[in-house]
């Protein structure tokens, strides 16, 4: 029996716009429809969880509790039902870590928690690291050229302009 589907994004520069150690919900913008792009994934039996590294938390430049309230903004925008699930991981780079993005721990800790095959499953994001951690964890990879995308360019399965192109994508290619 196979596990079911999901489709991992990257946050910021993915599904929001890129605001360098964002700590300030007001600092929050969910691009333009990406709300509906995720109501698409959902209604077809998709699991969508986020996967975001935080070493801003790390390097004393923002707090938990300020990560919470941007994520808490975060979530109100995308609207409520559409997002499975968040993991974060507030370490610093140089710290070592299972879980900071390229390592796939935060991914492998869904999978686990959801069920999740991760070979029918898809990595959605716009550094290189969102890539490698996802053919690290063993899902199918697609980089978007918003947020840090178009400067970093990646050895991703596929590569499309920005999260809704890759939704459509996603649902086109299916399980």
């Amino acid at each position: 029996m196979s596990g079911r589907q999901a489709v991992f994004f990257d946050r910021d520069g993915t599904l929001m716009k890129e605001v360098q150690y964002c700590s300030d919900p007001a600092n929050v913008h969910v691009f333009a429809g990406v709300p509906e792009a995720l109501r698409q994934l959902k209604d077809a039996g998709f699991v969508v969880i986020v996967i975001s590294n935080q070493a801003g938390i790390g390097r004393s430049i923002f707090t938990e509790a300020q990560y919470h309230a941007v994520q808490e903004e975060f979530l109100r925008q995308v609207g409520d039902g559409l997002i499975d699930a968040t993991y974060y991981c507030p370490d610093a780079p140089g710290v070592p870590s299972t879980r900071r993005k390229p390592e796939p721990g935060m991914v492998l800790e869904a999978a686990a928690d959801y069920g999740i095959d991760l070979g029918r499953s898809f990595f959605i994001g716009d550094k290189s690291l969102d890539v490698e951690c996802g053919r690290r964890a063993g899902t199918r990879t697609v980089q978007v050229l918003t947020g840090y995308g178009a400067g970093q360019p990646a050895q991703a399965d596929y590569t499309v302009p920005d999260a809704i192109h890759a939704v459509r994508l996603v649902l086109e290619i299916g399980g």
